[in-house]
């Protein structure tokens, strides 16, 4: 099995969401964030952006992915790109590209882009890069540009700014779930996960990404997220519920440029962070 690399370069049907405000400070308590930008109203968490842009992904997703591949994928990575904070209130319209496939003896890493523009002024929100990972699917060729890379730089770690510690709570991925929308199995169903080859339910990527998203803003950007210009992870390995999510943040070789990482119960869970934010 393959993913049909004649789709990419494929651009599909624009699709309009809003950045509700009430799903936004539900989906701030969902990952256990209290910044008062969030429970205010002003702003919504950056992560949040995946939300209105979900079923434009999973148009691309459900062109490309077979539908018996499907349960076998993971969340690689995700790379944020803001040009503007995201305001509640604001409708946006989101397209997305089949951007790029990358095969490897393990499994293949899927790279949709998709971008987000205010509905009204057609100004850019949003761009983001999501790459998913199909465990097992080794065969197949290589197509598509390379996305950004945001690999960690050995060098930063001798410049720490300092660590932050969030608990993943024992209903953290029913929660997230629900204010997400994210229904995948592996994250609420014990015996599912287990039947697709993990220890038992795991916490959604994104919301682990979410937790790191508030070591950055807190220690790099005073926690003010409409100074967030970039949030690149890659997700290392599963996070359980019941244990902590550590993230240590690093000053960058250039200004405003912040590298991360993240731990919990003694794994690299969230390798290859890289924040910007504007000084």
């Amino acid at each position: 099995m393959a993913l049909p690399i004649d789709k990419l370069g494929t651009t599909y049907a624009e699709l309009t969401g809003d950045i509700d405000g009430d799903r936004a400070k539900a989906y701030a308590a969902a990952t256990n964030d209290d910044n008062p930008a969030y429970t205010s109203g002003k702003c919504a968490p950056p992560v949040f952006a995946v939300v209105p842009a979900w079923a434009a992904m999973g148009l691309a997703v459900g062109d490309v992915v077979p539908p018996e591949a499907l349960m076998m994928v993971v969340h690689g990575e995700q790379d944020m790109h803001f040009t503007q904070p995201l305001v509640p209130g604001t409708k946006l319209r989101t397209s997305a590209e089949a951007y790029a496939v990358k095969v490897a003896s393990s499994g293949t890493r899927f790279t949709v882009r998709t971008r987000s523009v205010d509905a009204a002024s057609g100004d850019p929100i949003v761009e983001q890069y999501i790459t998913l990972f199909i465990r097992g699917m080794a065969d197949g060729d290589n197509g598509g540009p390379d996305k950004p890379g945001h690999t960690f730089a050995d060098e930063a770690r001798v410049n720490p700014v300092g660590e932050f510690s969030v608990h993943v709570d024992d209903d953290q991925t029913f929660r997230y779930r629900d204010a997400s929308g994210d229904q995948m199995p592996i994250h609420v169903d014990d015996a599912f996960a287990k039947q697709v080859g993990l220890p038992g339910i795991i916490a959604h990527g994104l919301c682990t990404m979410a937790m790191t998203s508030q070591a950055v803003l807190k220690l790099a950007a005073d926690s003010d997220p409409a100074r967030l210009r970039r949030l690149a992870v890659r997700f290392a390995k599963n996070v359980f519920p019941g244990n902590d999510v550590v993230t240590t943040v690093y000053r960058g070789a250039k200004p405003g440029v912040f590298p991360f990482e993240a731990h919990s119960a003694g794994d690299l869970v969230i390798s290859n962070g890289l924040a910007e934010v504007t000084e």
